[in-house]
């Protein structure tokens, strides 16, 4: 890892984010598959401590800033699972694909700017690496009426 580059347990540290044990998954699926170098991230929703924290439709039941601290905390969930498979960020090569999922009020419109909780997360703890492909997709409904739902794609070594 080069010095330009972020080492991403130390920068969650600097942001005072304590990753949580990974969240168990809510039917028969598992939190994480690595297919060669490549690992797909299950899923993910604003869980704190089994319990979620943002419900319910954005642009009716929420701020588009409440989606974005959804999108955050769904994203921060999914390191989990990620660091559950792997052992530690730091083999992170780069994200490669986020999915995001916003539960959306009718005529919402703004799921980019919501996802962007999650997306500017990746780039402030891995940097370039943190760049990736995207996309933002609304929702009707989603399990346990989580705001946000979360998929990633990365590279690791």
């Amino acid at each position: 890892m080069t010095s330009a580059q972020p080492n991403p347990e130390e920068r969650l540290r600097e942001l005072g984010i304590e990753l949580p044990a990974a969240p168990k998954p809510l039917a028969a699926y598992v939190p994480a598959v690595r297919a060669g170098d490549l690992v797909f991230i299950s899923g993910q929703g604003p869980l704190k401590d089994g319990q979620v924290v943002w419900a319910g439709q954005v642009g009716a039941d929420l701020s588009v800033e409440e989606g974005r601290e959804a999108a955050r905390l769904a994203v921060i969930n999914a390191l989990a699972a990620l660091k559950q498979e792997v052992g530690s960020l730091d083999r992170v090569v780069r994200m490669v694909k986020l999915v995001g999922w916003v539960n959306s009020a009718a005529g919402f419109y703004q799921q980019p700017q919501v996802i962007n909780g999650a997306s500017e997360l990746l780039e402030e703890v891995f940097g370039e690496r943190g760049r990736h492909a995207r996309s933002a997709v609304a929702a009707h409904t989603l399990p346990l009426n989580f705001a946000v739902e979360i998929e990633l794609i990365a590279q690791v070594q």
